[in-house]
């Protein structure tokens, strides 16, 4: 295979980087998991944990945008630290966040047989699951553009029905839609707004977290963008306030239609919204919105993980034959690979023991926040090497605001998170041993690989006169 043959194409357009981060942050999280989250926490406690996520996030996509400009290559955040930090960090960051979107489209494939389950329910999943999958790799065998495409009206979809949503919300709110006029009095039954106190709110800021995971995806795929220089500063500067308009705005129409003591993970409460303005059919639409929310997060989860993958070739912390592609640049072997452990993962959850599917799906839970730590680190590393090789920060195309507080910000949230993980599973009663474990059984599997890459390759500390800014 020739030389020029081992490159990716940038072939992904604004729009397409604009929906990438956009859709992997809208799923599940904001069409099922709002209800229980409401009720968890009441709609005041609900607005003040995202909102707190949302400030992370935003320094967070802030952070890697301002590298990400600078140096757009599909390694990312494992690039980053490989370059500016140690490269023994690098491989650990690398290998994490391609374990996590493995395992996450072996979880995608599940789930997206029991929602078909609700049309088809004498049919098989595991026929539902393996037709899923043959799209998701066919769609990633075609091109990064395919990709692209594919990803931009999945996430489409998520996004035209949030806002019909909202709007249909906002009507029966002032009484316009729906009868009588419903107004915010239902934020203030019981002991709402705030039900739980700051243990709820705590709890519910551990869930945030996890919605808003896939919007670190805009990094991966600035390695395959047109015109990074340009399209990845509009993507950063629109798609926050979209995301905190959307999962905000959710929260306000969902706690003024709905009681709080009423939401539930049983039902989504887009389906309850919907059926009370008297739209026919809401379960099925909900249901259909949901199935395409889970082929968009196996969609690119199969393309983070694959391009993650071929960096990692690239760069020698992966089997050479993983930075192999054909004529479109598209990474096969690597492909083939991640397809295969999902495979693998999802065969265990559902042939095998099921508890050691449960460990899997708990080994990448923690997986996305190390990824955002390490993404903190590397901006604040980044700078002190840009300003210590003399470059002016007025000379970046794009700079993230509040440094250093915005990345110490972040980082310490981050920690939090990650140490709060296990919060639930201490209980008055006792400590359930099972289930804190599983929290925290991400933090030994990064640790482990990279020690393991240290102690083999005795890799140091880059010092700052050494930092490579170069793109190759």
């Amino acid at each position: 295979m020739s030389e020029k043959n081992h490159e990716l194409k940038r072939s992904l357009k604004a729009r397409h980087l604009n929906m990438i981060a956009l859709g992997g942050s809208i799923g599940t999280g904001i069409f099922l998991a709002m209800g229980d989250t409401i009720n968890q926490a009441g709609p005041g406690g609900a607005l003040l944990a995202y909102g707190l996520i949302g400030v992370m996030v935003y320094f967070l996509i802030t952070s890697l945008g301002e590298m990400a400009t600078f140096m757009p290559i599909s390694g990312s955040f494992s690039t980053y630290a490989t370059k500016f930090i140690d490269p023994a960090l690098g491989f650990a960051l690398g290998w994490n966040y391609w374990y996590n979107w493995a395992i996450t489209i072996a979880a995608e494939m599940v789930a997206g047989s029991l929602i078909m389950k609700y049309w088809f329910p004498d049919i098989d999943g595991f026929f539902w699951s393996i037709l899923f999958l043959v799209i998701i790799v066919g769609l990633n065998l075609l091109s990064s553009k395919a990709y692209g495409e594919s990803e931009y009206w999945f996430a489409g979809i998520k996004v035209v029905t949030v806002i019909i949503f909202l709007v249909i919300g906002v009507l029966m709110i002032l009484g316009i839609m729906g009868g009588d006029e419903i107004g915010f009095h239902n934020y203030f039954i019981a002991d709402g707004p705030f039900h739980g106190g700051i243990n709820s709110i705590f709890a519910i800021f551990l869930i945030a977290g996890f919605s808003f995971q896939g919007t670190e995806l805009i990094g991966i795929a600035a390695g395959e963008s047109e015109n990074p220089e340009k399209t990845i500063p509009r993507a950063i500067k629109s798609i926050f306030w979209r995301i905190l308009v959307f999962y905000l705005g959710t929260i306000i129409v969902l706690g003024a239609i709905i009681p709080f003591t009423e939401a539930s993970v049983d039902t989504s409460p887009f389906t309850m919204v919907f059926e009370k303005a008297g739209i026919a059919g809401a379960a099925s639409l909900i249901n259909a919105i949901i199935l395409t929310s889970v082929l968009s997060a196996g969609n690119s989860g199969m393309y983070a993980s694959s391009r993650m993958l071929f960096s990692m070739a690239k760069e020698g912390m992966a089997p050479k034959l993983f930075s192999k592609t054909n004529k479109r640049g598209v990474p096969v072997n690597a492909i083939i690979l991640t397809t295969l452990i999902s495979s693998a993962c999802f065969l265990t959850g559902l042939y095998a023991e099921s508890t050691v599917y449960v460990w899997l799906v708990a080994a990448s839970g923690l997986a996305g926040f190390i990824a955002w730590l390490g993404i903190a680190i590397c901006h604040y590393r980044f700078r002190k090497a840009y300003v210590h090789s003399g470059r002016n920060i007025k000379d970046l195309k794009y700079k993230s605001r509040l440094f250093p507080f915005g990345p110490i910000l972040a980082l310490i949230m981050c920690i939090l998170i990650i140490l709060g993980q296990g919060y639930s599973c201490i209980k008055p009663d006792g400590i359930d041993w099972q289930g804190l474990i599983a929290s925290y059984i991400g933090i030994p599997l990064f640790v482990g690989l990279y020690l393991w890459y240290k102690i083999k390759h005795k890799t140091k500390v880059v010092p700052l006169d050494d930092v490579d800014l170069n793109m190759d």
